[in-house]
């Protein structure tokens, strides 16, 4: 092989492990940036490229998938003056490779720092029960505070999460013990309302047991006067009855007046409640006749045609 041979095969070698030196491929979920001369250029995508070597030079390889930082914990002071531990964790994305790479000398160490200085801002603004029960509030105004202070850098804050709160032990202890006084104070109102409900259906079961009860009276003080009313009635007829019937010469009506008051007397002595021993010389038949007459005198009646007051024929006529 002679020295020109040579030479040509030389600058094919040379030729080729140039090109081999200026094929760059980027791998997916990241971009790189490119110098030129020292110089950013371009910033090249995920795929294959050609850049020329020696000349062009990558400068910085960055991830632009989602990325998670921890925040260390540290103490906070409150509005109220109590001493509280915080920490939490920050969910960023960069958007813009040349300013997150040329913007900020340290990215990670410049959202860490933000995020905490910005951490005790808010949380010193707050009094500690706010602080206990607002952590979704202090997460918004983390994330916009934080968010509009990374954007010239060319990253997105897409989260900021308070992990944990941590409060004094004496702190804790006097939460609790308020914490228990509430309860019992809202199981006492509980019982003192039940109480309260039960004494007022308890007083409405009496009210309507007296309403019914006053009814009650009232309707059976009607069927009593109604009853004594029907009563009188039928005493006046038969009076009538038995009146007519002394006016029309009937002996037997006298005896009806004469048996009732006897049958009567009878019972009311049987229903006193002394002690008693009676004699009665009184015939039994005698009795037992004016009965009879009381009888014969309701059949006749019964049987009599009615005559008109107006033609009542008058006794000794």
């Amino acid at each position: 092989m002679d020295t020109f041979s040579i030479f040509v095969f030389a600058i094919v070698i040379v030729v080729i492990l140039i090109l081999f030196m200026g094929a760059l491929t980027v791998t997916q979920g990241y971009t790189y940036t490119i110098q030129r001369l020292g110089r950013y250029t371009k910033t090249l995508q995920p795929g294959f490229h050609i850049i020329i070597p020696f000349i062009d030079r990558v400068g910085s390889k960055v991830s632009m998938m989602e990325r998670v930082l921890d925040v260390p914990s540290q103490e906070v002071i409150t509005k109220d003056n109590a001493m509280v531990r915080a920490d939490g964790v920050v969910f960023f994305q960069v958007l813009d490779a040349a300013k997150a790479t040329y913007e900020v000398n340290d990215m990670i160490l410049a959202i860490l720092n933000l995020t905490m200085t910005n951490l005790r801002t808010v949380m010193g603004s707050m009094d500690l029960d706010e602080l206990l029960s607002q952590r979704d509030h202090i997460n918004s105004r983390l994330l916009n505070v934080v968010d509009d202070a990374t954007q010239p850098w060319g990253i997105k804050i897409t989260r900021i999460e308070i992990k944990d709160i941590e409060p004094p032990r004496d702190i804790v202890d006097a939460m609790a013990r308020q914490m228990k006084a509430e309860r019992e104070k809202r199981a006492n109102i509980l019982d003192a309302e039940g109480y309260r409900q039960a004494e007022i259906l308890r007083a409405e079961g009496e009210k309507q047991g007296a309403i019914l009860e006053a009814e009650g009276r009232r309707e059976a003080a009607f069927r009593d006067a109604e009853a004594r009313e029907r009563e009188a009635e039928a005493e006046a007829k038969a009076t009538s009855m038995v009146s007519d019937a002394i006016a029309n010469g009937d002996p037997q009506a006298i005896n009806y007046f004469v048996a009732q008051k006897y049958v009567e007397t009878l019972a009311q002595f049987a229903n006193s409640p002394n002690e008693k021993l009676v004699f009665m010389p009184l015939e039994a038949s005698g009795v037992i006749g004016s009965l009879g007459g009381m009888t014969d005198m309701l059949k006749n009646i019964s049987k009599a045609p009615k005559v008109s007051s107006g033609s009542v024929p008058r006794s000794g006529s």
